[in-house]
């Protein structure tokens, strides 16, 4: 499994813990209550969800509201399938919560694990925040090196590049200060609903709404309708 495909499932997992959706409404807050899937092609939501049914970590249940009902027979669609999240596939999100190692705090998997700090203890959610303030300041002192050996051979627009995307990280080991400093001292963040995205200065190192270079920030793709 690619690290992109286990954000993915990732996320499915974390936001089906808080209720049932159908594929649309996943489709949905992937995209917007979770901006770190913009890039994501939503091609890939579907098969993700076949492998986490078949995994035994989701399980299908047809719609069963009034509007499922009526459209299905007028529009010769089926009606929309809802994914549940099994006993198992909660117990494996909780396993995949626990974990603070590299993966848990890279450019690539940091903002999908951020938006579920709500779900998560606080000696998880600290050890991932220093290591994410760790993994940058090494950045930031590979950034600064870099520019003092080669600040002579720039011009000034590439040398204006290298200052703005070093502002970026310092702005990010400020945020990931006030941080640690508010679970340090015990304070909760009060804020958007667990599986929401935090907001950051849209210049973050990060990836969504905590932005990282490299995002696609087109929208999606047309809504599916069969599912």
């Amino acid at each position: 499994m690619s690290r992109r495909s286990g954000i993915l499932e990732f996320a499915v997992l974390g936001l089906l813990r808080e209720s049932p959706m159908h594929g649309y409404e996943l489709r949905k807050r992937l995209n917007t209550s979770l901006g770190v899937f913009r890039a994501f092609s939503y091609g890939t939501l579907y098969p993700c969800l076949k492998t986490l049914v078949a995994n035994g970590w989701l399980i299908e249940e047809p719609g069963n509201t009034t509007e499922d009902a009526l459209a299905a027979p007028l529009t010769g669609r089926r009606a929309k399938i809802v994914y549940r999240l099994t006993a198992d596939g909660k117990e494996h999100f909780e396993q995949l919560l626990s974990q603070t190692g590299p993966d848990a705090y890279e450019d690539e998997t940091f903002a999908a694990r951020f938006a579920f700090f709500g779900q998560t203890s606080r000696d998880v959610r600290m050890r991932v925040l220093e290591g994410r303030r760790s993994r940058l300041e090494e950045r930031l002192e590979k950034m600064r090196a870099s520019l003092t050996r080669t600040r002579e051979r720039l011009d000034d627009y590439t040398l204006e590049l290298q200052r703005h995307g070093m502002e970026s990280v310092e702005r990010e080991v400020r945020w990931l200060n006030e941080l640690i400093e508010s679970e340090r001292a015990g304070r909760d963040l009060k804020g958007p609903a667990s599986g929401a995205s935090p907001r950051q200065d849209t210049t973050s190192g990060t990836s969504g709404d905590l932005p990282r270079p490299g995002d696609d920030p087109r929208p999606g793709s047309p809504d599916d309708t069969a599912t």
